[in-house]
């Protein structure tokens, strides 16, 4: 498909010398500092893939167009400010529509893209894992499926003599791209499947081994492979760019009474992650649920740590992982310039370490509550179970370790040890609890 000089570009095509202008909107004066905020992650992100911001954009907007997203006003704006700076691509911070898009494309005569956009095409570029690729290009595949008209509106369409409009061979393209997109995303979802199917055995032999798991999420560059790495001494990548770990890394690790742990460093959060991500990274993501302890990491010597703190927050509930027992881990307190900052963090959060990763400070507060927080971990029962309740059964058995099993009769007779958050499953058929 050759290429116009008005033809946008797709994304994943620019060089590493592209520039962008990033845009951002805001509705109140009051949301104006977020708003900038935004953009300055925006500009990480676009960092991180590669391509240079020309400008940084804040508008005000009561009202988003249906057609164009912004006012025509502030099109011709920018229109003229991305002529002057040569820019390649404009992106947008908010989540923009299939015809906006195609629409602003038109206008502007140069790639139109948006944060879900830019977000997707950084994790394509980083992921490493067969796994991490599948749910990356699942979400790309999503993504794209609704905007493939955008990508053919260059051709030309045929009208009949008699001036009714007939399908062109960019209307039957559409069509039959469409049907292999679906087909594509029935093909990625089972590969998924599989390969999520393989990490649940993994899982379960992980829980049935007895030693206790912690999480370390965060918001993306807070620091967590740099923990991991510290710890652990363990070979991982630590880079100061956004999403610089999409796949989970499991490491061993003995705390100071011997007692041995496993430490699962996960992908990054973000504010505005995009769902089709979430739904993709699902698998992953549900690391942080079947662990025994979240280790959330909060980059406390940045000014948006609480919005970064309440997005990971946010993304934990949505997988199902509020109930997890957390410890707050303030890193990068050797940079922190606000000593409030760490004391309202306190305050908000129980649990508090302040520790430096990269220095090493703190461990020895850290590693005391993780010691005390494992001795709530997991509690004995004797159970018996009506064998008509063998769904629970099963649950206990997979999150559990098995001590004592037998049949009698319509009953199941097990003692069990099991984590405390399925205590209140059990409770009932309980015999006895040690």
């Amino acid at each position: 498909m050759k290429k116009t000089a008005s033809t946008p570009q797709k994304l994943g095509e620019f060089k590493e010398f592209t520039k962008a202008i990033l845009v951002g909107v805001y509705r109140s004066s009051q949301d104006k500092e977020q708003c900038i905020e935004l953009l300055d992650e925006l500009e990480r992100l676009s960092e991180t893939y590669g391509m240079q911001t020309a400008a940084k954009v804040p508008c005000p907007l009561k009202a988003a167009s249906a057609a164009t997203f912004l006012g025509t006003g502030k099109i011709e704006e920018l229109t003229i400010l991305a002529d002057d700076l040569q820019a390649d691509v404009i992106i947008f911070d908010a989540e923009i529509t299939p015809q906006q898009q195609r629409n602003l494309e038109k206008i502007f005569k140069r790639a139109v893209i948006d944060r879900t956009e830019l977000i997707i095409d950084v994790f394509a570029q980083r992921a490493q894992t067969k796994e991490a690729r599948l749910q990356v290009e699942l979400a790309k595949v999503k993504y794209e499926l609704p905007r493939l008209k955008r990508l053919w509106t260059h051709l030309s369409r045929q009208v009949s003599g008699g001036g009714g409009y007939l399908k062109g061979e960019g209307e039957k393209q559409i069509e039959l791209d469409k049907r292999l997109l679906r087909n594509r995303i029935v093909r990625l979802e089972k590969e998924i499947a599989e390969v999520r199917a393989q990490r649940e055995v993994q899982r379960s032999a992980r829980i049935r081994s007895g030693i206790p798991t912690f999480a370390i999420v965060g918001y993306t560059n807070s620091g967590k492979s740099t923990l991991l790495k510290a710890l652990t001494k363990a070979e991982v990548l630590v880079e100061d760019k956004l999403f610089a770990t999409l796949d989970t890394t499991t490491r061993k690790f003995f705390l100071p009474n011997k007692q041995q742990i496993l430490l699962i460093d996960t992908v990054g959060f973000i504010r505005k992650i995009p769902h089709t991500l979430v739904a993709a990274f699902k698998s992953t993501l549900e690391e942080a649920i079947f662990t025994d302890i979240l280790l959330h990491i909060i980059d406390v010597a940045n000014p948006s740590a609480f919005a970064q703190a309440e997005a990971t927050l946010k993304v934990l509930n949505e997988l199902g992982a509020k109930n997890r027992p957390i410890i707050t881990v303030l890193n990068k307190a050797d940079l922190c310039e606000s000593p409030i900052m760490i004391q309202k963090m306190r305050i908000k959060f129980p649990k508090t370490v302040v520790i430096s990763a990269l220095h090493g400070t703190g461990f020895q507060e850290l590693m005391e509550l993780m010691m005390e927080e494992i001795q709530t971990l997991r509690k004995i029962f004797t159970l018996r179970i009506p064998q008509s309740h063998y769904a629970l059964v099963s649950e206990i058995m997979r999150e559990g370790k098995v001590l004592f099993l037998e049949y009698e009769e319509n009953d199941i007779l097990m003692k069990i040890e099991i984590p405390a958050h399925l205590e209140h499953k059990v409770l009932s058929f309980a015999e006895r609890s040690i």
